[in-house]
């Protein structure tokens, strides 16, 4: 075995939607589509650099969103963001994408909540 260190690797499996043409299709411009499953290796460190980025990210709009909330004029004195769940995609190129509305149930999505220390 050779003194390098071998680089940690994880397996990112995709759902990738295609459009297919086949003849005979049924219906008025009904689309015909095919679901196709794809992995491939992600290094770790570099996975965890995205997530580390994109978390801080997210740490920085939700301070600044806190802030201005906090000085409005309508804002209760004590009412502050108490917990945040967000919704993300890891894609097949190690990419962090946040997920919005109801597509994060239909795709599967990692749900990340955040919960304010007491």
């Amino acid at each position: 075995m050779s003194d390098s260190k071998l680089e940690e690797t994880v397996w990112i499996v995709t759902d990738d939607t295609l459009e297919v043409p086949i003849e005979g299709k049924r219906g008025w411009g009904e689309e015909v589509q095919q679901r196709v499953l794809a992995a491939k290796k992600i290094s770790v460190t570099e996975l965890e650099t995205r997530m580390s980025h994109f978390l801080g990210v997210v740490n920085r709009l939700f301070c600044q969103a806190e802030a201005q909330a906090a000085q409005l004029p309508t804002a209760k004195p004590g009412m502050k963001l108490d917990e945040i769940e967000l919704a993300i995609e890891i894609t097949g190129g190690g990419e962090i994408k946040l997920i919005a509305g109801g597509k994060a149930e239909a795709k599967g999505a990692i749900k990340l909540k955040f919960k304010r220390v007491s």
